[in-house]
């Protein structure tokens, strides 16, 4: 029989939905029976791409016993934390507090009014390693609430001081001091791993936030050591098992320092940051791999993560047949039966395959030498040997696909899109590859059709109906959060500068007055993660540090700065202004835990590159001019254009009364709308840039 989930559309949810638990999702009937019943509740948080979390479903969740505990002792609900990022975020706080460290699944005991008084994460079915089995937790847990309350609740009280204070930023009446922006580079040169890239030790994750700052601190300083990291660190990952190699795309992290074994699950939100970062590394360096890399991942999210409709999905699974990894490695014998003996011998030598393997007798594919250095080891042409591995792969790849493969979490994020959909329209901006802007704006507007409600608010989740008869008919009744906000103003923007289109620019602006409607804290001059209409929670959070995504608040704040260039309207950058500086006794603190601030903090205090580009967008003179600025790597830039001259009475300050120089198309290099002489071609361009 199956439980209350089996009514949710949360793919992550409806895995549970023939659980023995009586799950009850996110809702006020749970906490009202847990008030009636007098029982404690156990709010299971995870995602669908989770492999722990698969684990403890197994070992637990489909255990008639243990399931019978839970459902006598307990109301149980289960959260999506993809779709309840701010359920999520308050709890994690909590647990970190209690245990000094989280992750999924997140395992946390509240009171019937949501105060939590214990929590972990992962709990085995029974003791194991000094880890307390499931039913010991429960059946403790149960005895103290009934016994000892009042100590839980005043435990109680204490998390909920510490979620408090933990969202709400302190008050700086200082000036923002540019020397404070980039002392947290220093530590992470010193801890960088000169061998392998990424931080020393082990797991690694790829931190894209963390080396977008470290590009920056190169090309504002030319610190040599700052761009070989990122350089190191982006080739190692791309030769690693973390990267897949067949198919493209990057798993979520490597449990080991070398980048070889990952978690298999592959996030929307990681591929998404990383093609930026690879977009900007390649800007820097020219390196070939970067671009392979960006091609490749974007290549696997248009085959595999792509809803007819333009949306991306969140996320695949870890698992297929239910096993990690098995969908991903091979053995030496299925080289041999499925390529012809020189192709088997090559691809063999080039991934490292052996019999022994190196992920539980099979091979997670890797490159431990790099192309450019295994065809001068084997006297090889690299363009032939280029081309003899990219035959190997798609070979490979029809083959893999003949697998059973992991399970595709269909939900389709806000958020998580508008990061995506600014890496098609970057990407596509730099190789001029115009299917990939087109990629990028179906995905915009299906974001700005689907993702509203009945009273034009923007949404965070959507899910494609069966048998619907509306092509933008799915299912969500979630309100956007700021995150969702603040990533689609951004990406709208940079959708804006690649297209010059205004219709993107009018939805940027028109969701940043929402945002700032429904979102600003106008006390402490920083947003809120939810606004007013969200279900109300202990604290109404606000979660100003990176975690695997960047703070929405960051992304706010640096949105709004472009906006006000781009638009003159002084209010979105005071606002920018007011959130930053509220952040600054963080950035001194911790940096590293607010490097997307930092990076705000960065175009704030620095001039930035305006420039402005006039003339046919189908004139090779203009399509120069936009390849010379796009080949440069510029952090701060504000980019306008229109394809004839500009009025006096022009909206943007940019644009107005900008004239074509001689008739031609013409490009004007500006600081806080000061001009220098316009020009009519790219080398002129260039020596203005230089």
């Amino acid at each position: 029989m199956f439980n209350r989930l089996a009514n949710e559309t949360s793919p992550y949810l409806l895995q549970h939905k023939d659980n023995p638990v009586d799950w009850y999702p996110w809702c006020d009937e749970a906490f009202e029976t847990a008030r009636s019943l007098d029982r404690p509740i156990i709010l299971s948080i995870g995602y669908s791409a989770c492999h722990w979390c698969h684990v403890m479903a197994h070992e637990c969740f489909e255990n008639e016993l243990i399931a019978r505990t839970m459902n006598n002792g307990f109301v149980n609900i289960k959260v999506d934390r993809e779709e309840l990022p701010d359920v999520d975020s308050i709890y994690m706080t909590a647990v970190q507090a209690m245990t000094g460290s989280g992750g999924w699944p997140l395992t946390v005991f509240i009171t019937p009014d949501g105060k939590p008084f214990f929590g972990g994460t992962y709990f085995p079915p029974a003791d194991h390693h000094n880890r307390p089995g499931f039913p010991r937790v429960l059946n403790a847990i149960a005895d103290a609430y009934k016994n000892n309350r009042g100590e839980l609740l005043s435990s109680c009280e204490q998390l909920v001081e510490v979620i408090r204070a933990n969202s709400t930023p302190q008050k700086y009446e200082g000036e923002i001091d540019e020397s404070l922006m980039f002392k947290g580079c220093d530590y992470l040169l010193s801890d960088a791993d000169l061998k392998h890239g990424g931080s020393l030790g082990a797991p690694k994750f790829p931190q894209p936030m963390l080396y977008e700052l470290l590009l920056r601190y190169a090309q504002k300083t030319g610190n040599s050591q700052a761009s070989h990291v990122v350089n190191l660190t982006l080739e190692k990952m791309a030769q690693g098992g973390i990267y897949d190699q067949i198919g493209g795309g990057f798993a979520r992290y490597s449990v080991d320092d070398k980048w070889l074994v990952p978690h298999f699950e592959k996030m929307l939100y990681d591929n998404a940051q990383l093609v930026t970062l690879y977009v900007h590394a390649y800007q820097m360096s020219k390196k070939p791999l970067f671009k392979r890399v960006i091609e490749q991942t974007l290549l696997y999210i248009v085959r595999e993560m792509t809803h007819s409709m333009g949306g991306f999905y969140s996320s695949s699974d870890a698992d297929s047949e239910g096993v990690e990894g098995k969908f991903f490695v091979w053995t030496p014998g299925e080289l041999d039966l499925i390529l012809d003996g020189e192709d088997a011998l090559l691809a063999k030598m080039y991934w490292q395959v052996t019999e022994e393997g190196n992920f539980e007798g099979a091979n997670i594919l890797n490159v431990p030498v790099d192309l450019e250095n295994f065809a001068r080891e084997h006297d090889l042409k690299v363009e032939v040997l280029e081309q003899d591995i990219s035959r190997i792969s798609a070979i490979l790849l029809q083959e893999r696909s003949r697998r059973v493969p992991p399970g595709i979490d269909d939900k389709i994020l806000t958020s998580w899109n508008a990061l995506m959909f600014k890496a098609f329209a970057e990407a596509g901006a730099l190789f001029n590859n115009p299917s990939w802007v087109r990629i990028a704006e179906k995905n915009a507007r299906f974001l700005l059709n689907a993702m509203k409600d009945a009273d034009g608010r923007l949404l965070h989740s959507w899910k494609a109906k069966d048998n619907s008869s509306s092509k933008y008919d799915g299912g969500s009744h979630i309100l956007g959060y700021l995150d969702d906000h603040a990533y689609l103003i951004d990406a709208l923007i940079t959708l804006y500068e690649v297209t010059f289109d205004y219709f993107y620019l009018e939805a940027a602006e028109n969701l940043a007055e929402s945002m700032a409607d429904r979102f600003w804290d106008q006390e402490s001059e920083v947003f809120y993660d939810t606004s007013l209409e969200h279900s109300k929670l202990i604290v109404r959070p606000r979660d100003t540090l990176d975690n695997a995504v960047p703070s929405g608040g960051s992304i706010a704040a640096l949105s709004l700065l472009r906006l006000s260039l781009l638009t003159g309207d002084s209010g979105y950058a005071s606002k920018a202004e007011s959130s930053i500086k509220a952040l600054v006794p963080q950035i001194r603190r911790a940096p590293l835990s607010v490097t997307s601030w930092i990076s705000a903090a960065d175009f704030l205090k620095t001039d930035s590159s305006q420039i402005v580009l006039l003339g046919n967008y189908e004139s090779p003179i203009l399509t120069e001019m936009i390849a010379e600025v796009r080949s440069r790597y510029l952090p701060n830039l504000v980019l306008a254009g229109a394809r004839c001259d500009v009025s006096d009475d022009e909206i943007s300050p940019l644009l107005r009364g900008k004239k074509m120089l001689n008739g031609k198309p013409t490009a004007f290099v500006c600081e806080d709308y000061v001009c220098k002489v316009p020009v009519n071609t790219a080398s002129e361009l260039a020596d203005q840039l230089d």
